[in-house]
């Protein structure tokens, strides 16, 4: 139940095609989809979330991401490639926001039921930032920030720090101006070490073969379910010690879809 009523909350998805490290990540295939659709279809599945929207850029680039949102029906906003904190603003205001659920393209394996339990934290307590990010215990890939609208806008008032520009939540908790509260993983899932975040090749051949297993089985793996896969099958670990893959063999895993 919640505890902070008529409140819209609006998560917030940023992505774009031109990452130094992975051009185009958030669109790559697993499983016949662009990793970015996987992400919104299990955002979707969260409760207590009443509206997605991509924060995107106004690059030309990033037209096949507002392709890809419009297809699916998900709200797009295009701003600032170097201002995030101004885009991600923007697009909430867009949308008419009370809530921001932040989070981020590189993160196709997110659980709604994380999602759902950082929300509710949020919506019960008085803390102005609530989030299971800046405490790390769950894997990297599964991080969700919760925090007022409101408490953004005054941020993006008081700094123009080009580290706080780009990283959106980051003067909240570390400013020391905000009441903070952390979500913590239960011990069964406790594995900050665990990377199933998007950030080169490797990630990407892991991810892809995280999805397509739990394809294979006819669900959709939650952050425990990936855990137990990732401990019983601990040498897909070795996709992501030497990121450099041949190009070759890059296109075949991609190609594969």
């Amino acid at each position: 139940m919640r505890k902070k009523e008529n409140l819209k909350v609006v998560a917030s998805i940023e992505a774009r095609m031109t990452s130094s490290r992975l051009p185009g990540k958030v669109l790559m295939l697993a499983d016949g989809k662009p990793l970015l659709q996987h992400m919104v279809e299990r955002i979707r599945r969260a409760k207590l979330v009443d509206e997605i929207v991509v924060a995107t850029t106004v690059n030309a680039t990033d037209t096949p991401i507002v392709d890809l949102c419009k297809k699916l029906g998900v709200k797009v906003f295009q701003g600032s490639e170097e201002d995030v904190l101004q885009r991600v603003l923007d697009a909430q205001a867009s949308v008419n926001s009370d809530v921001i659920v932040e989070l981020t393209g590189d993160c196709p394996l997110i659980d709604p039921e994380v999602i759902d339990l950082v929300v509710q934290e949020y919506l019960n307590s008085d803390a102005d930032y609530v989030s299971n990010a800046h405490v790390r215990s769950y894997p990297d890939g599964y991080d969700v920030q919760a925090f007022g609208f409101n408490v953004l806008k005054e941020v993006n008032q008081k700094t123009q720090s080009k580290e706080d520009r780009e990283h959106v939540s980051l003067y909240i908790y570390k400013s020391g101006e905000y009441s903070l509260k952390a979500v913590v993983a239960e011990e069964e899932i406790r594995w900050p070490e665990l990377r199933v975040t998007l950030d080169n090749k490797g990630d990407y051949l892991l991810i892809k073969n995280i999805i397509e297993a739990a394809a294979a089985e006819g669900k959709e793996y939650n952050v425990r379910e990936v855990v137990q896969y990732m401990k019983k099958n601990p040498k897909l670990l070795e996709l992501q010690k030497d990121s450099v893959f041949n190009d070759i063999e890059f296109q075949k895993h991609f190609s594969k879809g």
